[in-house]
């Protein structure tokens, strides 16, 4: 009997933090390619929430990540069922979404959707050294949950992924 693989839920700001910052499709392209391969397997997708958080912006990752082999998961009845049960457990998960600044929209359904699907949550967020209903972030919503969250770079020494370097020129 073989075990699953290990899914991961992506937060966008894995996505856009590498394009911007440290893994440029043009000094970097392979993580691309990679990424475009972990989502044809299935071992990777993000949420619907993430992908219109992304899109909106209209920029060169929007375009890629549309033509991307990334699935994009819908919001469903179980991940609904999932948002409740995490509302329910605790009170304060509530305050994961920043209403007042319409941001982290996306985040309780990156919760949600890893509960349903047992994933893994890969974001940039840090946990706050003193949690508050100030500085609840998704890696403290995922410890209340069970559900296991790591970073990006975490996430790439997981699936095993290596860099080469080669001078061009």
């Amino acid at each position: 009997m073989s075990a699953t693989p290990t899914r991961y839920c992506l937060d966008a700001n894995v996505l856009i933090q590498a394009w911007q910052k440290y893994y440029s499709p043009r000094l970097c392209p392979g993580y691309w390619d990679n990424l475009n391969l972990l989502g044809q397997r299935g071992l990777i997708f993000i949420p619907k929430a993430v992908y219109d958080e992304i899109i909106k912006t209209e920029d060169d990752l929007s375009k890629w990540l549309a033509n991307s082999d990334i699935p994009i998961l819908q919001i469903d009845g179980e991940v609904t069922r999932c948002l409740s049960t995490m509302y329910a457990e605790n009170e304060l998960h509530k305050y994961l979404v920043d209403n007042k600044k319409n941001r982290s929209l996306a985040d309780p359904w990156i919760v949600a959707h890893a509960m349903k699907e047992q994933a893994v949550v890969v974001t940039k967020e840090e946990r706050p050294l003193v949690p508050s209903v100030k500085t609840i972030r998704i890696p403290n919503v995922c410890d209340n949950m069970g559900i296991r969250c790591i970073n990006d770079f975490q996430f790439i020494e997981e699936i095993g992924l290596r860099f080469e370097s080669r001078l061009t020129g």
